[in-house]
């Protein structure tokens, strides 16, 4: 969840390593802090809130030096104050850290017997205090991180720095992403290319278990065990790094509309040239699977919860969902003939690669649907599919969303073309369909006035219900999910057939229920449920195509959609309900981008 940025430089470190952090905030922003080496001496600067509050602090306090590290901070142990700010000192070890240390009351216990006692409420003190006490003991710095790293349980991304040492930075990871950034007299540390970009496209990613020793002159890469290992130099597209707004005011704003030209770049990819057929690797083959099994956290789990439908009504191919975090624990039965997808923007979400490792070598293949190719859910699966959507900087999941969406309708797609479900004429015809999304995308996009209007009135309610039959239930999930997140309005979603089975008792006169119902073959039911909400008096919202809204009749607000077929209407429907969570949030003014108590990249469990 914490961004990392580390500089060897030939200048002043500080701007770079404050501006790296401004396009790692998205991963949080409880708190922040640099600490540079500057004539051998160790100092930092650290300030609670957003980036900008440390911006305003090094106008006043400078920090000098050549060699820094830098931190943005989603707080995991300890509450967000200067205190539990990174970096995080003892001595000569300074240190900043992405992860959680599982087992750092009993080192913390060890080191206080031995006179080191802690003066904050994190885990990450505890990695700076043992490694403080093996250079105690006479290790030099590459010892005593090798030492302590060998004491550590949890996850983390690790980077130190050391007093009096103006030429060495080293590095870790086990579970949480870290990368090498290689450049001319001067070398980087970041959690992530998006870090890196300013100062480099040449970039190293650490294996699981490396660790790292960074001089000015290069890198050199130890894994688990502590043997030297060469690890790649990957160039890295800097067009895939931008992070500017480009005209909007808030990233989500530009992230929704990007979504005709995201889609429109995964067709391209996943399509042949003549779009008639599937451009997929090889190994992507359903012929004999015999089951799939999705996984995914959050907004992905709400997109396999919508694949589910396409792969059993579609492909007739039995379908698992599950929620990455709950996945191992409830022991899954697993066939040998089945089929791993698993679902992550990041392609470093931890539960979901932890999911992914609990099935090593109990399925027949995996498939990764990421949006970083390069992120450890793409190295470790058998097969990785890009979404394409180029960097999502707002916490809350749009492009995101429906690019997954499309990537795994591609795939049951291709499912039902190998059972034979699908000959290559009806499969073309599905394909032509889906070409349709970039423009019918656009039309939603139009109706973003009225969705504005439709959200002044949103932002006056306390609560928010939405209904949604076959695969707009999952959207009406997704729907609830994306206001809450951003409006922090308590708002839940229903299967519209469970409402009479408890949550029509929340119905009265004050609570808007938003229906998203396009005029399909579950219509008429959805509509039986809606007049149920209406005969108690509750506020209905009515999101359908004109065919949907004419049947309908008089509702308290309705949404006019374009009409579209079914395979692709929840991916078209996901975009009011983006617009609608927007400018609820922008009428309460809240933090669209940033969200209190969220962070983009969740690389803890």
């Amino acid at each position: 969840m914490c961004g990392i940025v580390g500089v060897l430089g030939s200048h002043e470190v500080s701007p770079l390593i404050l501006e790296s952090l401004k396009r790692l905030e998205y991963r949080g922003y409880d708190s922040a802090g640099i600490a540079t080496v500057n004539t051998g001496k160790l100092d930092r600067r650290r300030a609670v809130g957003k980036l900008v509050n440390l911006s305003d602090l090094l106008v006043h306090e400078p920090l000098a030096g050549k060699a820094g590290i830098g931190h943005t901070r989603w707080a995991t142990h300890g509450e967000p104050n200067v205190k539990n700010a990174h970096p995080h000192r003892s001595g000569p070890v300074t240190v900043v850290h992405n992860g959680i240390i599982e087992n750092f009351r009993s080192l913390r216990e060890e080191l206080a017997a031995a006179g080191l006692g802690h003066e904050t409420d994190t885990d990450t003190e505890t990695v700076a205090l043992l490694t403080r006490h093996h250079m105690d003991q006479g290790m030099d710095p590459q010892q005593a991180v090798g030492a302590t790293l060998a004491r550590l349980d949890g996850a983390f991304a690790l980077a130190f720095l050391f007093e009096g040492e103006e030429d060495l930075m080293i590095g870790a990871r086990k579970g949480s992403p870290l990368a090498v950034g290689w450049g001319e007299g001067e070398m980087f540390l970041g959690s992530d290319a998006i870090a890196l970009a300013p100062m480099t496209d040449r970039v190293t990613y650490l294996e699981e278990g490396d660790w790292v020793v960074v001089t000015r002159a290069g890198a050199t890469f130890y894994d688990l065990s502590g043997n030297r290992v060469n690890r790649a130099v990957t160039t890295i597209r800097l067009d895939q790094t931008r992070v500017d707004k480009a005209g909007h005011k808030h990233f989500m704003a530009k992230e929704i509309h990007e979504q005709p030209s995201v889609l429109g770049a995964g067709l391209a990819f996943h399509l042949a040239p003549d779009g008639q057929s599937l451009a997929f690797p090889e190994s992507v083959d359903f012929s004999q699977c015999d089951r799939v099994t999705m996984v995914a956290c959050g907004t992905g789990h709400y997109a396999t919860q919508v694949a589910k439908y396409w792969f059993e009504q579609i492909a007739g191919l039995p379908c698992d969902i599950d929620i990455a975090s709950e996945f191992r624990y409830r022991q899954p039965v697993l066939s040998d003939k089945g089929i791993g997808i698993f679902v992550s923007q990041s392609g470093e979400t931890a539960d979901t690669l932890a999911a992914l490792r609990h099935v090593d070598g109990k399925l027949e293949r995996t498939i990764g649907v990421v949006n970083v190719p390069t992120s450890s859910i793409a190295r470790e699966t058998d097969v990785a599919l890009p979404i394409l959507a180029g960097p999502e900087i707002s916490v809350a999941s749009t492009k995101g969303f429906t690019a997954q969406l499309l990537v795994l309708c591609l795939l049951a797609l291709k499912a039902a073309h190998d059972r034979g479900r699908l000959d290559d004429a009806a499969l073309a015809e599905k394909l032509a369909e889906l070409r349709m999304l970039p423009g019918t995308l656009a039309q939603a996009l139009d109706r973003e006035e009225e969705i504005k209007a439709l959200a002044r009135k949103i932002a006056e309610a306390q609560d928010v219900l939405f209904l949604g039959r076959g695969v707009m239930y999952p959207l009406a999930l997704e729907a609830a999910l994306k206001l809450k997140e951003i409006s922090y309005i308590h708002a839940e979603g229903y299967a519209s057939g469970e409402l009479k089975h408890g949550p029509i008792a929340l119905i009265d006169k004050t609570l808007p229920v938003i229906v998203m119902a396009p005029r399909d073959a579950l219509y008429e039911k959805t509509v039986s449920n809606m007049q149920e909400v209406m005969a108690r008096q509750g506020l209905v919202v009515l999101i359908s195509d004109r065919a949907g809204l004419d049947e309908a009749g008089k509702v308290w607000a309705q949404l006019a959609m374009p009409t579209v077929s079914d395979l692709i209407a929840p991916i078209v429907y996901a975009v009011p309900a983006q617009m609608l969570a927007y400018h609820t949030a922008l009428a309460r003014g809240t933090d669209v981008d940033q969200p209190r108590n969220l962070a983009k990249s969740v690389t803890v469990e």
